[in-house]
């Protein structure tokens, strides 16, 4: 049985559903909260590859305001704190809860890995509801260098004093587990969004459309 399990946090724990309603109230636009996050993650990545960093709050910020500028619209000061405020309140998907417990009833641990920093996590956990249910949460400001790049997953491994072949990552983010299973995971994809996985990165372990039922399938799997 695997010893632990990390999850990813925005959207795939938590639903977006609080940030798409600032949007809308700037934008006739379904995908442009789609676009602003791809924005934000593209600049993280490129950060990366050229090993420069800066906290994920900062990378948030400059990508409302290019989105805000691209757009002709006016972006105040009052409308990016309601936006990037509303980060930190998003609600979990129903079926986190009692996903989660499923672990704890077979002593896996239950591990939050996020690109957000550490005081972002704990707000958006607690605001939540759901930080009773981790038994630890990481940021990568640890290792200054975001998701997918390896350090955080080994990072992680490393203080929960964890085998990487005991760890099962689980995410709606396709880049992210292709991150993690290329240092040694597991991987289980939720899906929580009409999106084809990419061809081209490693594939998933394990696959579902419902967390409960993707517990399931790790709590019965073996380490390598």
């Amino acid at each position: 049985m695997k010893k632990a399990v990390f999850f990813d946090m925005n959207e795939t724990l938590l639903n977006l559903s609080v940030l798409k309603t600032e949007f809308d109230k700037h934008f006739d636009d379904v995908f442009v909260l789609k676009y602003w996050f791809t924005k934000l993650l593209h600049s993280s990545t490129v950060m990366g590859t050229m090993d420069t960093y800066k906290n994920f709050g900062e990378l948030a910020d400059v990508a409302l305001e290019n989105l805000f500028f691209e757009t002709n619209t006016h972006l105040s000061s009052e409308v990016k704190t309601e936006i990037l405020g509303a980060f930190k309140k998003l609600p979990a998907y129903n079926d986190v809860i009692p996903a989660v417990k499923k672990l704890r009833e077979h002593n896996i641990r239950v591990i939050a890995v996020s690109n957000s920093s550490l005081e972002m996590i704990k707000e958006q956990l607690t605001n939540a509801g759901i930080i009773e249910y981790f038994d630890s949460y990481y940021s990568v400001d640890d290792v200054k260098k975001y998701k997918p790049f390896k350090d955080i997953y080994i990072s992680v491994a490393e203080k929960e004093g964890l085998q990487l072949k005991d760890i099962v990552m689980v995410a709606t983010h396709d880049w992210d587990l292709f991150g993690a299973k290329k240092v040694g995971l597991s991987t289980a994809y939720i899906k929580r969004k009409k999106e084809i996985y990419h061809p081209f990165y490693l594939q998933a372990d394990l696959k579902s459309d419902d967390l409960n039922d993707l517990m399931e399938q790790i709590i019965t799997m073996k380490s390598n």
